[in-house]
């Protein structure tokens, strides 16, 4: 999500000294490589670039190939095949062992549907979209290809559908998308031909709620501004809860615990952080915090506290549903024998990532299998 913000700065920015720029993204992948799909990068006629769509070994060809982009003015596919070590073409041997599928395009700054302010829009609302990219597997170099449609969560469409041939079966399949919460690739069939689709889900950043304006909650906020994150740091104190203790995009607020849920809005991609080393204010904002659907509520501190919390509840007769206590991480982190401020700040991150991607957070090294499903990337078959 930061790396979509920062492209469409770098897009305005382009614009307004009235350059041209192409937007490079990856469409598809078959095997592995560093970046998934919907990795991009975005490169104007100087030669600048913002984004990646690799570890940094594909850049420097997708950089000329982008300005032969512009220089054209028609977009492109380019296929880098990273599973030959013996192939020297980019002048290194990747040995990622992945075909990689790059969709290159102009970017028409007078179209107010082009690629980037499809982002943009998609970047507005903290709701769930899908943006949709056709490529043509068999063309290289066909015109009908790119990032041509958006659709939120409420239904609402922005852009055309550059082959009206697949326009229905594509609006079904893009409200699919949005529904089971998944990005898509599929192959649509007519006749002899085949039109290739990315249906790219773009979710919102985490919403980070720091209850507690501590020293040790700086390093966090730090954390997660550098990932994209939207923060914003909750402590009853006036005298620690001032803005300039924190990142300049971190929002700060003074209130009591029973107060929080009124200052801050609640999505499903929010989540808690309690460390104010103040028992009795986490206490009384956890209460309130067990009668909300989020994906995470972290609580510094060690399993006996919470215990203690969740006793002193029973005894004072506050209703609880024990399902609800799943999404307590306490002690909040992962188990990295942190210690320092900054260490328990990257613990706690780590745990949030891996609960928000559904993963145990164990060593790379012991998997069995490969670190993402390759079976996300299967392209569905379509008859139309």
């Amino acid at each position: 999500m930061k790396e979509l913000r920062d492209i469409v700065y770098a897009y305005d920015q382009a614009t307004q000294k009235g350059k041209k720029t192409a937007l490079v993204t990856l469409v598809h992948l078959e095997g592995s490589s560093y970046r998934r799909p919907g990795a991009r990068m975005l490169v104007d006629e100087d030669g600048e670039w913002t984004g990646a769509i690799s570890g940094g070994c594909l850049e420097g060809d997708a950089l000329r190939k982008a300005l032969l982009v512009l220089a054209q003015d028609q977009p492109r596919l380019v296929t880098y095949d990273t599973s030959n070590e013996d192939d020297m073409e980019l002048g290194v041997q990747l040995g990622c062992s992945g075909i990689i599928r790059v969709l290159f395009e102009p970017i028409d700054s007078s179209n107010s549907d082009n690629p980037i302010e499809l982002i943009r829009r998609a970047l507005q609302f903290r709701q769930a979209s899908v943006l949709t990219t056709i490529f043509d597997l068999n063309d290289r170099q066909s015109i009908s290809v790119g990032t041509c449609l958006l659709l939120n969560a409420q239904g609402t469409l922005c852009g055309k559908s550059k082959n009206i041939e697949i326009e229905s079966a594509l609006h079904a399949d893009m409200k699919q998308a949005i529904e089971q919460h998944q990005s898509r690739f599929i192959s649509y069939k007519k006749d002899a031909q085949d039109v290739h689709v990315f249906l790219e889900l773009v979710q919102a950043p985490i919403s980070l709620i720091i209850v507690g304006a501590g020293n040790d909650a700086i390093p966090l906020s730090r954390i997660a501004d550098v990932l994209g994150w939207d923060v914003r740091v909750v402590d009853g104190r006036n005298s620690h809860a001032r803005p300039e203790r924190f990142e300049a995009a971190c929002q700060v607020l003074v209130s009591k615990p029973e107060q929080v849920l009124e200052s801050v809005e609640i999505d499903a991609r929010t989540v808690f952080v309690l460390m104010t080393h103040n028992y009795n204010y986490d206490k009384s904002l956890l209460k309130y915090l067990l009668n909300r659907e989020l994906m995470y509520i972290g609580v510094l501190g060690p399993k006996k506290r919470l215990e203690r919390m969740l006793n002193e509840y029973q005894s004072e007769g506050v209703d609880m549903d024990l399902n609800k206590l799943k999404q307590v991480f306490a002690p909040t982190g992962l188990n990295i024998g942190a210690e320092t401020p900054e260490e328990i700040a990257v613990s706690i991150v780590a745990e949030i990532l891996s609960v928000k991607n559904q993963r145990p957070g164990g060593k790379l090294r012991e998997l069995a299998d490969g670190i993402h499903s390759r079976s996300d990337h299967q392209m569905e078959q379509r008859n139309l």
